[in-house]
């Protein structure tokens, strides 16, 4: 018996929202928020909003929705993260999956254009 298998990757990832955190807010929002687990790669943490939704359109059109992305300085990485009292959170080392790398590099260039952005209007409007 022959088997076909057919591999289609993700084509593209759209991610609607980002920011940068210090990382003991994005880690009390992820637990107050109920996110079941945060993803670690190169150094930062990552806290990555999906909707089920988000799943079918990736089968129908190939493309990703992410709703939105906080992500935080964190060098080291943890398998758990201990939050307060005794309050923990899983951390998936993400570094060799080329999806959620992809979306880390995305969201830091963007976020430093938008300090820079940030920086050049305050200027702006100091003259």
């Amino acid at each position: 018996m022959e088997v076909d298998v057919e591999l289609k990757p993700t084509k593209k990832v759209i991610v609607l929202g980002y920011d940068e955190r210090e990382a003991r807010n994005l880690l009390y929002c992820a637990l107050t928020y109920g996110v079941n687990r945060l993803f670690w790669a190169d150094g930062y943490l990552m806290c990555v909003e999906v909707y089920e939704e988000s799943f079918k359109r990736e089968m129908d059109e190939g493309v990703f929705y992410v709703s939105h992305v906080c992500f935080a300085r964190f060098p080291e990485y943890r398998k758990v993260v201990e939050i307060e009292r005794g309050a923990q959170l899983p951390v998936v080392d993400a570094s060799d999956m080329a999806v959620m790398r992809a979306i880390l590099e995305a969201v830091r260039e963007a976020s430093r254009h938008r300090v820079r952005w940030r920086q050049n209007s305050e200027k702006a409007r100091a003259y």
